[in-house]
């Protein structure tokens, strides 16, 4: 048996559950990670509300975790009891003190990287890897417009760019938000509860707009984004923070400029084992070099992930959360 956060219904916070669930031993391919510290993403709040919708229920929630094997099942290669590894996405489930899962999901966690910081950073941080590198390619010089960079993804977002040598445009909420944007790398920090973000965008490119803009915001910001985007650029939504957006007519990204427009996930940029590891491994270089610093800054014990969702989805946080199982 283990504790684990599960819901029997989509709905707010209050459908958080803290139950004694069946572990039972690992089937073929599979393994028992007990967990250290999981990570806490705004993807959960979507499978908690029912945004995006869970294979049965009830069920767990959580993408992200890292901790110890304990046991391994049969035809498990490269991966034995006692390694410390970390995971970002599959069937959900983080939210617990152990859980079984494929061994083909788990990364190894290299030395001078703490169990908390892969839990707080790998799916951020491969989130940022394939956005920048593969999605689309951020070049040196290039301009780059960034909602919500003072978040988790956001500042990690900010420091990479940075190395690449990209001038970076982030939109935050608050003062203290673009202070610590800034302190990340954000060129230009844009507190779009004052000023128009369109328009200042507008301003620091000269008219022409941006290659790329990535948005994790959805509703609030698409409109807004699309006027952003330079002639045939690519807007890239990466998540709903705000609601997903309101369907549009295709024609309309003609009329903008002949733009691009993606919805990737982090699930189909590390389907393959080999994609996973050589994101995971890009991650861990540049946190080991120093080139991106993550810092956790809110911890909440795993019985209080309600009051953790709460604070996520009340934009109360700044930079990567964990639970502590």
């Amino acid at each position: 048996m283990t504790q684990a956060i599960r819901i029997h219904q989509t709905g707010g916070p209050e459908a958080l559950r803290l139950e004694e669930v069946e572990l039972g031993a690992p089937g073929p391919g599979e393994a028992i990670v007990e967990h250290r510290a999981i990570g806490l993403n705004f993807i959960d709040t979507y499978h908690r509300s029912g945004l995006y919708a869970l294979p049965a229920l009830p069920h767990g929630i959580g993408v992200e975790a890292a901790g110890v094997v304990t046991d391994v099942g049969d035809d498990v290669v490269g991966l034995a009891v006692g390694d410390r590894v970390a995971y970002a996405g599959g069937p959900p489930g983080a939210y617990a003190r152990a859980r079984k899962i494929a061994a083909s999901r788990l990364v190894p966690i290299p030395d001078g990287i703490s169990d908390e910081l892969a839990a707080a950073a790998l799916l951020q941080g491969m989130t940022v890897e394939y956005l920048i590198h593969r999605t689309f390619a951020v070049g040196p010089g290039m301009k780059v417009l960034w909602h919500a960079a003072a978040g988790g993804v956001g500042l990690i977002a900010m420091q990479w760019l940075r190395h690449l040598g990209a001038t970076t445009i982030g939109t935050v909420s608050s003062d203290a938000k673009a202070e610590l944007a800034r302190a990340h790398g954000c060129d230009h920090p844009i507190i779009y509860t004052r000023e128009s973000f369109v328009g200042r965008v507008r301003e620091l490119t000269d008219g022409l707009g941006v290659p790329v803009v990535y948005d994790s915001v959805g509703r609030a910001t698409f409109a807004g984004s699309l006027e952003c985007v330079a002639r045939r650029g690519t807007l890239v939504g990466f998540g709903n923070a705000s609601g997903a957006p309101e369907p549009f007519d295709p024609l309309l990204l003609a009329r903008k400029g002949s733009l691009y427009m993606t919805r990737p996930t982090l699930f189909d940029y590390t389907a393959t084992r080999a994609e996973l590891l050589a994101s995971a491994e890009a991650l861990f270089g540049v946190l080991r070099a120093g080139v991106v610093k993550v810092e956790v800054r809110h911890r909440w014990p795993l019985a209080a992930a309600a009051e953790a969702h709460r604070a996520l989805e009340s934009r109360a946080t700044t930079g990567s959360c964990v639970l502590v199982p």
